[in-house]
């Protein structure tokens, strides 16, 4: 599989666009532990183009897990549901934070929560030593 070549100025306008933060999981990525990236909402195997209008600003967790799927299956109610775009929704309709869990209030907020792993052990963990940080200062 070829890496697509994105432009420094293409990529420092998604940057920009999502004020420097995870667009799935709102992680900053000052303070994460490896770089964020540049994903394709839609998998250039699925058609998706690398323009501005399909490109999002990822933390490598939610990257990996989300790889080129478009959706899965609602964990509430089991049918299949797309993933968050976050170029076509808001993120505040789809998702709330609730002490350190992030929660779908949607089908495609549930769904990315859960294929995107956004609970997981070490994301909770994480969530809590920035909370932390930022109390602190």
């Amino acid at each position: 599989m070829s890496v697509t070549y994105i432009s420094a100025a293409l990529r420092r306008q998604v940057e920009e666009r999502a004020n420097y933060r995870c667009e799935y999981c709102l992680l900053p990525g000052r303070v994460a532990f490896f770089s964020h990236e540049i994903d394709h909402v839609i998998a250039e195997k699925h058609g998706g183009a690398t323009n501005a209008d399909n490109l999002a600003y990822t933390c490598w967790r939610c990257n990996r897990h989300k790889g080129t799927d478009l959706g899965s299956f609602d964990p509430e109610t089991g049918a299949f549901s797309f993933l968050f775009n976050p170029r076509t929704q808001e993120w505040a309709e789809h998702f709330t934070l609730s002490e350190l869990e992030l929660l779908g209030l949607t089908s495609e907020g549930r769904t990315s929560v859960k294929l995107l792993q956004m609970n997981s052990e070490e994301r909770l963990a994480e969530r809590q030593r920035l909370q932390s940080a930022f109390e602190s200062e």
